[in-house]
């Protein structure tokens, strides 16, 4: 059976991947083909039911094993493969990539900075699908800002935490075994005063407010009264919440890049189908021209969103310092540009394509948050800005001691 359409054999086979990689892409583009009746079913399921179901799907056919590096896994597990896998998973289905994408969200903290008994006591079982978490940064007044964090945690006199305050619009937030949450701890101002701290979902004083956001999903706010967890709670170290929260998220931006790459792909691939078909004014709409140009632009679209993934993925494997850059620039184009192709795909549909739980419709509603979480675009274009300015004036340094 040849792999779902969601990739493009020629990105593959550029020097940005290897063997393994593309070994990768054949096996998750396969697996969601055979999943086909999986997916429609799943978008018929309350969506905490479909959550659940699907990370544990997803450990099951072993999608999730790079979460437990200790035990070793089948396939890659960098970031290229993580960006295929997105890829492919938001081609075939909107909350596979979902649920994928926060499972391995709010793992990746403890592999890179949790000690080894928070490793052993976490890892294992979120690979496996057994253990759901989420990444609990986000407040109302606290977005892409993450220095402006108020979620206070207080030491207590047995060398505890006591945390109070509020997270806003956490992902798999009600379906959740424990979250990954970042605290104030010091006095010092914004970035230098926050702690990151691992709560389960049972600990006493943590309350999980659910949201019903666009697209249906697991989605809550969280109150936390009086919660208090252990001293063996931090992760990482205290006071370096910033860091932890800033290396996921520069790390993950390109991802997003990825699962927009996916959604664009699906939309385009569903318009050209329908232009091939649909008679109009007595011959093809494919054979119109306005068609051609909005088919043309929508390619030309996903072959700059994919390299752009691909290299910010590649820059972030080789150890490059300034991947982060790439990372921003990736998510910030795949993310705007799959926007306009979704949007150009329902009006090359037209009606039909306003249908509810059609594909056109259902990526509408998807697509457009992914302009938002993990740095909106707005912020996303104020860093990479920030950072053109930095390498102008090395150069001009530069040229000034030529």
């Amino acid at each position: 059976m040849e792999p779902a359409t969601s990739f493009d054999p020629e990105v593959l086979a550029l020097p940005f991947y290897d063997d393994s990689h593309r070994d990768l892409a054949r096996a998750v583009g396969v697996w969601c083909d055979d999943n086909a009746p999986l997916w429609r079913g799943i978008r018929e399921e309350d969506p905490d039911k479909a959550g659940l179901t699907l990370v544990r799907r997803l450990g099951e056919a072993g999608w999730l094993s790079f979460l437990d590096p200790a035990a070793g896994q089948a396939h890659p597990g960098d970031h290229r493969a993580l960006c295929l896998t997105r890829e492919a998973l938001a081609y075939a289905e909107d909350l596979a990539d979902f649920a994928f994408s926060i499972q391995a969200l709010s793992a990746t903290p403890v592999i890179r900075f949790g000690s080894d008994a928070q490793k052993e006591a976490y890892l294992p079982r979120m690979a496996s699908g057994e253990l759901v978490g989420a990444f609990a940064v986000s407040e109302e007044q606290a977005g892409s800002d993450v220095a402006a964090v108020e979620l206070r945690a207080e030491r207590d006199e047995d060398g505890g935490y006591v945390l109070d305050g509020r997270k806003a619009w956490i992902a798999n937030g009600t379906i959740a075994d424990v979250f990954v949450v970042v605290a104030r701890t010091g006095g010092a101002p914004g970035a230098l005063g926050l702690t990151t701290f691992l709560v389960p979902r049972s600990t006493p004083g943590l309350e999980v407010l659910p949201l019903e956001p666009l697209a249906p999903r697991s989605f809550a706010h969280l109150s936390f009264t009086g919660c208090r967890v252990p001293a063996d709670a931090v992760l990482g170290r205290p006071g370096r919440g910033f860091v932890v929260a800033m290396d996921l998220l520069e790390r993950f931006r390109m991802t997003v890049g990825a699962a927009a790459l996916g959604f664009a792909r699906r939309a385009a691939d569903t318009a050209l189908a329908r232009a091939r078909t649909r008679r109009v004014a007595g011959g093809l709409l494919a054979d119109q021209q306005l068609t051609k140009a909005v088919l043309a632009d929508m390619e030309v679209s996903l072959d700059a969103a994919a390299l752009l993934v691909a290299r910010a993925a590649w820059e972030a494997d080789r150890g490059n310092r300034r991947f982060a850059h790439h990372s921003n620039i990736a998510k910030l184009h795949a993310t705007e540009e799959a926007q306009r192709v979704v949007d150009s795909a329902v009006q090359l549909l037209g009606a039909s394509g306003l249908v509810r739980d059609s594909v056109t419709e259902r990526l509408y509603r998807q697509v457009r948050s992914l302009r938002v979480y993990e740095g909106t675009s707005e912020v996303l274009r104020l860093s990479i800005a920030g950072a053109l300015d930095t390498r102008r004036a090395d150069r001009a340094a530069a040229d000034l001691t030529a």
